[in-house]
């Protein structure tokens, strides 16, 4: 009888054990799959931005040359944006583990890309990731700048540019309160806004421009408001 328990208790340990390993083996699949997806999504969500914007210095903004990538880029990033959603959907904010080096960056340039249903959607997973440390504050911040410009609102820690037509240039995205934003900055551990844009986009801030585009800015929208509401 006690040979049978003995015999009983091997089996029982050696089948645990087995469970154990493939659950393993299954875990560093998994991450060993997500890290590539997340590699071919970053290829091409990035490679038609990159050639984009080389093409765009050298031809201008409304090129051919420059429009063919954008459709690029426009139909890479309606399946990426399915991928990403469906990774955060099935495994939560994943960790720096799961996704590798470059995973975060990866996941948030795509949710920074979408439309601002999808920014607003996966906020909350992003504040929380950032507080369990498996997100860097500055990905937040970027996400949070973007879905101030797209609601018509004053960005606050000056993260994104916008392509003017009118003056056929790029120029920072007004940003609530322009003197105490390397404040602002400094508290989350961001560079200061002139380096930020500088090494960013060759963008120079200049404090008294920012100032006036501001002040114009709020006005419009308050003349805008008053004009509605008659």
């Amino acid at each position: 009888m006690k040979y049978i328990l003995v015999i009983s208790l091997l089996l029982t340990l050696s089948c645990s054990s087995k469970i154990k390993s493939e659950k393993k083996s299954t875990t560093t699949v998994n991450q060993v799959n997500l890290i590539a997806v997340l590699d071919t999504i970053w290829n091409a969500e990035q490679r038609p931005i990159t050639l984009r914007d080389s093409l765009m210095k050298i031809y201008g903004a409304e090129s051919d040359l420059v429009k063919e990538q954008q459709a690029i880029y426009r139909k890479n990033h309606s399946i990426n944006e399915r991928k990403v959603k469906n990774i955060l959907d099935k495994y939560g904010w994943p960790t720096k583990e799961m996704s590798g080096e470059r995973g975060n960056w990866t996941i948030c340039n795509v949710i920074q890309h979408s439309d601002n249903e999808v920014r607003i959607e996966y906020l909350p997973m992003m504040r929380q990731a950032v507080k369990e440390k498996k997100l860097e504050p500055r990905f937040l911040v970027r996400a949070e700048d973007r879905i101030a410009t797209e609601r018509g609102d004053l960005q606050i820690y000056g993260g994104q540019m916008k392509y003017y037509s009118k003056t056929k240039s790029f120029n920072l995205w007004p940003v609530f309160d322009p003197v105490n934003i390397d404040n602002r900055r400094t508290e989350i551990g961001l560079d200061s806004i002139a380096i930020f844009l500088k090494n960013r986009f060759n963008f120079e801030w200049n404090l008294e421009e920012q100032l006036k585009r501001t002040k114009e800015f709020e006005l419009a929208k308050q003349k805008k408001l008053t004009k509605n509401s008659n």
